[in-house]
């Protein structure tokens, strides 16, 4: 079995977690980067008022998604994408929280997707004095990306993977996550009773 695995990295609009206003996605099959997309994202209504905080830290603002597609119309590219091999995300709390809130919030229905976190390989790989995207990628080769640009973030993300595959000896997800006492879990839809709450910027 190969290391394939997709990375994944949404940027928001605001604290509320539907309101991704910007998406990047690396595909990595045995190992390398094969594939890297990313588009904005029109967050969904209600959930499309841009903080003076988001835009300082990741540069989109309102005028740049007016034409963007909504989270509805993108879900088949997204789907796409992603493919059916295992996802992943650098705090995939975040980044999942904002597929589980944004489908809630457009009634889309959640997809089925099994995920990991490259937060917690990273912490049981290498010992730093942080284990933000940009620190942990630094420990595994990839520096001077622009954080906060989806893409890049996506591929900082899958970059950790790959080097903490090699440093566990591990030739695919599973033998990685079992080498750092992980699994995979499997995204599920957002509890009404709960709603949607304000999530900390990844």
């Amino acid at each position: 079995m190969p290391l394939d695995f997709t990375a994944v990295d949404f940027e928001t609009a605001g604290p509320s977690s539907a309101s991704a206003c910007s998406v990047g996605v690396v595909v990595v099959e045995d190992g390398r980067v094969v594939e890297k997309r990313g588009w904005l994202i029109r967050p969904p209504a209600g959930h499309d008022v841009f903080s003076e905080w988001n835009i300082r830290i990741h540069g989109i603002t309102p005028d740049r998604v007016v034409e963007a597609a909504g989270w509805a119309e993108q879900m088949d590219d997204l789907m796409s994408a992603l493919g059916d091999r295992p996802v992943v995300a650098h705090n995939a709390r975040f980044d999942m929280g904002v597929i589980r809130a944004a489908c809630f919030a457009t009634g889309v229905p959640t997809p089925s997707l099994d995920y990991f976190c490259s937060l917690a390989v990273a912490r049981r790989t290498y010992e730093l004095h942080s284990y933000r995207l940009p620190v942990a990628a630094m420990a595994a080769g990839f520096e001077d990306f622009p954080h906060h640009d989806a893409i890049a973030d996506a591929e900082a993300c899958a970059a950790i993977v790959v080097h903490a595959a090699g440093r566990h000896g591990a030739a695919h997800v599973p033998e990685l996550l079992e080498a750092v006492g992980e699994r995979l879990a499997r995204l599920t839809p957002l509890d009404p009773e709960r709603g949607i709450r304000p999530m900390a910027f990844a």
